[in-house]
């Protein structure tokens, strides 16, 4: 008979805790508060990140009456951003706003739309992706276009093109699947800089001179997905006051911008 010997990890409380971690605040009542996430941060504590959490950081914010208010392991969160995009987010300090906003989630009542820097400038100025979404077969971290999918829709209008290297995008969300703009982007061949999952650079052999496949480089170099939830309008979940935010681009993703504008104005007065 064989023996086995099990090594037990100390079990970890499911409750999270409170940690002073800063907030940029946008806004904030008795009953929401809306804040710009910052790169890097996750939403809610998961196997491999359990403090340092966006929802450490409310609870230490807001006290003890967050507690409990839409689940243990994640009060407050009505929706989430991955730890690598930016933006704004919205989460709800009571139980009447967190229902009522999940709600609104659930129905698509409010306006979302995010920045994107995709690879490539042959794009139309608008359009749509209306493609399911589901887990993948071939990764379970990724998702995918798949028939039997949850029907998920992106709206897209072109706000600048930086030729030959990318265009930046706004994303307008109808629908909100893990992951959507990020894949959606993909499925069309116009995946996001930087993108560690479903990214597709160009290769340097693609580009004719030193400047183009210097810019490339830098580009490629990038660290996580340029994408970025610039602008967030809905109803106030209790008094249905009409309110909406907007931040700017976060500084990596100008800093990409910077470096695309030189390599054209260089490329121009070379007449390359």
């Amino acid at each position: 008979s064989a023996t086995y010997i099990l090594n037990l990890p100390p079990p970890v409380d499911a409750t999270p805790k409170g940690e002073d971690l800063p907030l940029n605040i946008l806004f904030e009542d008795d009953h929401i508060i809306v804040i710009n996430k910052p790169v890097g941060l996750v939403v809610h504590p998961a196997p491999g990140t359990l403090t340092g959490t966006l929802v450490n950081a409310l609870i230490a914010h807001c006290g003890e009456s967050l507690a409990g208010i839409g689940g243990v392991r994640r009060p407050g969160i009505v929706h989430r951003l991955d730890k690598d995009t930016s933006g704004i987010m919205l989460a709800a300090k009571t139980s009447v706003a967190h229902s009522n906003l999940t709600n609104m989630f659930a129905a698509h009542d409010l306006d979302r739309r995010y920045q994107a820097l995709v690879w490539g400038t042959e794009i139309d100025r608008d359009g749509t992706v209306d493609a399911p979404l589901g887990r993948s077969n071939f990764n379970r971290k990724k998702q995918a276009v798949k028939s039997q999918g949850r029907r998920a829709i992106t709206h897209w209008h072109t706000v600048r093109s930086f030729p030959p290297f990318a265009t930046l995008l706004e994303c307008q969300l109808e629908t909100g699947r893990t992951h959507q703009i990020r894949v959606h982007m993909a499925h069309i061949g116009k995946s996001i800089i930087g993108d560690p999952l479903y990214g597709r650079a160009p290769r340097a052999g693609q580009m004719s001179d030193v400047t183009s496949r210097t810019c490339l480089a830098q580009l490629r170099s990038f660290k996580r997905q340029a994408l970025h939830a610039g602008h967030l309008s809905f109803a106030h979940p209790v008094t249905a006051e009409a309110l909406g935010f907007t931040t700017q681009l976060p500084n990596d993703m100008q800093k990409l911008i910077q470096i695309m504008d030189a390599a054209i104005a260089e490329r121009a007065g070379g007449k390359i």
